[in-house]
């Protein structure tokens, strides 16, 4: 499956009126490009290419393929991602190619010159800490009484998951409703079992990711984070709406 700095697949580009396949591939797209962004932190080997990919992206022309989200909204939420990646991160983004032709060779450090310090300590105070995460990235965080990790949701996921063969995605101990982990699952699931990804989506994902994801939004300091949350909130929508799933919302306590 492709990702952001493969191009967005040609059957991605306004799934809306795509076929099934096409729409398959741009929701795997969407996990691919998004998951890791929330999963990985931002010095990540892993997420190099990534940020790499989106600190020199022709934002209007990104916007006009973005799958299930309108160009407007797109590009708004990509501006801000591409703000978060210069030098000055409120600055405005410029037309066109954000980086207006700088260089992203990789720093001293061997991290990439598009992840800056405040980047990188923006991602740990919402979603790592020590302190007290401002946006923890589990669901049962939001859906269970106690507000803690491997609450009830993450055993119904992970019961799910053994039901219809999908083995954990990671080996370590993170629980499987981190929302990074969900999105990389997402994409996972449209690729390989298209027959239960109405049902990932409805019963799983779509319950709890819109309501982490406005808490992003509305805790974060820093544009990167603000579009990302924007976009994956808006992806989310679009999927809901292309897929035609209706969805159940659980009662949140956080």
């Amino acid at each position: 499956m492709g990702s952001l700095e493969d191009g967005v697949p040609e059957t991605a580009a306004h799934a809306g009126g795509a076929d099934e396949e096409g729409t398959l591939d741009a929701i795997a797209f969407v996990g691919d490009t998004l998951g890791p962004l929330f999963y990985y932190d931002p010095a990540a080997a892993e997420v190099r290419p990534t940020y790499e990919a989106l600190s020199g992206l022709d934002v209007e022309a990104a916007a006009t393929e973005w799958p299930f989200v309108s160009a407007e909204d797109a590009e708004g939420a990509l501006r801000l991602i591409v703000a978060g990646l210069t030098r000055d991160a409120g600055g405005e983004v410029p037309r066109g190619s954000a980086t207006d032709g700088a260089s992203h060779e990789g720093a001293a450090d061997g991290t990439s010159q598009a992840v800056s310090d405040d980047l990188a300590w923006e991602y740990r105070r919402l979603f790592v800490g020590p302190a007290a995460k401002a946006a923890p990235p589990w669901g049962s965080v939001y859906t269970d009484r106690e507000c803690v990790i491997f609450g009830a949701s993450t055993l119904e996921l992970r019961r799910w998951m053994r039901q219809v063969g999908i083995e954990k995605l990671n080996d370590d101990n993170e629980p499987e409703d981190h929302i990074g982990l969900m999105l990389t699952m997402l994409s996972w699931v449209a690729t390989r079992r298209p027959d239960v990804l109405d049902e990932f989506l409805g019963a799983h994902l779509l319950t709890w990711a819109p309501h982490f994801l406005e808490g992003v939004e509305r805790e974060t300091t820093h544009p990167f984070f603000e579009g990302l949350a924007r976009l994956a909130r808006a992806s989310l929508a679009g999927i809901q709406r292309e897929r035609g799933i209706e969805v159940e919302l659980p009662r949140f306590y956080r």
